[in-house]
């Protein structure tokens, strides 16, 4: 057995006026309940230093890039990765990165157990809008802030398996699941700021977003034969809930650790066999035999759908 024992830190709500040194600190709680438990590997969420800041319409570009990370680890976050490397433990999680040549993306990286960085991604589908919507009920402008991501969706080889990431929306779309597959993948790991309610549909509340949002993991674990992590930042947020259900897929698609329903800072832990995901991967999933790409081609020629004349 090639087995990780994988902790999701799921962290309750980041306010508008906490400090990224108080969230790491918090991150660092969550690290040590992780050695405890054992853990070889902690995944994070999507943009977890800070409050969710795309639910603001800002016009500074000055006030924007604050809420921006220059480098990584920086002086805030170099203790996470010290508590880390010393712990032995291996870690993933999500920030807003600047890069040095004035780009924006929304980034989650990964490291070793050494607390080297062995693996980047950027966000490539990007919810939301860019410009200042009245219809909505709430603002959510990662269009107007981020770039989508330019980096497509690499894997890596981490702690004896094939690694790879994406955040938040990118669970929604089956492409991302799959040319990860394609190379292999057998541990998928992603984090996510979900809002608890549609700001563009009254009925969409809570219950029909958690839905939604293990619906799309647990096909992505069972069509690729691969495990799931997808973790939460949850909560009320300056006034904003956000969806929790944090889970660990495996690669049947069963979910094996779940998060209480607190929407706090919790850490969930599960012994994650690699191997488990062999027979997938080698009967009704064995691409090499099955797939026929020359059916496919539209996946990649058009992006909207186009019906056929009457």
């Amino acid at each position: 057995m090639r087995t990780i024992v994988i902790g999701g830190a799921q962290l309750g709500p980041i306010q508008k006026a906490d400090s990224r040194e108080a969230v790491v600190e918090r991150m660092i709680a969550l690290l040590d309940q992780a050695k405890g438990a054992g853990c070889d590997l902690v995944v994070f969420p999507e943009l977890c230093l800070t409050t969710f800041f795309p639910r603001w319409y800002m016009e500074d570009q000055v006030e924007v890039n604050a809420w921006f990370e220059r480098e990584m680890p920086n002086v805030a976050t170099a203790p996470l990765f010290a508590v880390a490397r010393e712990a032995g433990i291996a870690i993933s999680f999500g920030y807003a990165e600047l890069t040095p040549d004035g780009r924006h993306f929304n980034t989650s990286i990964m490291t070793d157990r050494a607390g080297n960085i062995i693996g980047k991604y950027r966000k490539v589908h990007l919810p939301g809008h860019s410009e200042y919507d009245t219809e909505r009920a709430f603002q959510h402008l990662e269009k107007r802030y981020f770039e989508p991501g330019d980096l497509g969706f690499p894997v890596w080889r981490n702690l004896d398996a094939i690694m790879g990431m994406c955040i938040c929306n990118d669970r929604r779309w089956p492409e991302v699941y799959r040319v990860m597959g394609l190379q292999g993948v057998e541990l998928i790991i992603l984090g996510y700021n979900t809002p608890s309610v549609n700001s563009q549909m009254v009925d969409e509340g809570p219950e029909k977003r958690l839905y939604h949002s293990e619906l799309v993991m647990k096909a992505g674990a069972y069509q690729n034969a691969t495990w799931v992590v997808g973790i939460a930042k949850a909560g009320v947020e300056d006034g904003h809930p956000l969806l929790g259900g944090s889970i660990i897929v495996d690669p049947n698609g069963y979910v094996v650790a779940r998060a209480a329903e607190e929407e706090e800072d919790e850490l969930i832990v599960h012994v994650c066999d690699m191997d488990v995901c062999t027979f997938g991967k080698t009967t009704i999933f064995d691409f090499a035999r099955h797939r026929r790409i020359e059916h496919y081609q539209r996946i990649c020629a058009q992006t909207g759908a186009e019906v056929p004349e009457r």
